[in-house]
């Protein structure tokens, strides 16, 4: 199970960006956060084109879907919908991990107990202003 932001694991961070220029901002070969919606298609082909990692945030199970075929690396969700997002990705074989975002240490052995590919702390999430 990855964890990302445990204050026990060194971890990459995620870097949200709003939009396109705020890239710029970031490290080289950082992951860039992208939070589900269709304003943001615009970064999400950007990084497709320029071969740059990303994390989706999605917000339902079609979103998941959207964002496993838009070749996101990482897929991120809130706890109630980790399962079936999880559920999907080992149905249909995602190249993208599923990573729940949390607060508590404890949701970690609920979501292994589950399979969830891993889990995320809010400290791991870095936003960026272009």
């Amino acid at each position: 199970m990855l964890l990302f932001g445990h204050r026990f694991i060194d971890s990459p961070r995620f870097y949200h960006v709003d939009d396109i220029d705020a890239i710029v901002h970031t490290p080289s070969n950082s992951t860039l956060f992208i939070p589900f919606d269709e304003s943001n298609l615009d970064i999400v082909a950007h990084c497709r084109a320029n071969g740059l990692p990303f994390a989706i945030e999605a917000a339902n199970l079609r979103e998941v879907i959207y964002a496993a075929n838009f070749g996101a690396h990482f897929i991120v969700v809130e706890p109630e919908l980790a399962r079936s997002a999880q559920k999907a990705a080992d149905a249909y074989l995602f190249d993208a991990k599923i990573l729940c975002r949390i607060d508590e240490e404890a949701m970690i052995e609920e979501l292994a107990g589950e399979g969830v590919d891993g889990a995320v702390f809010g400290e791991a999430i870095v936003k960026i202003s272009g």
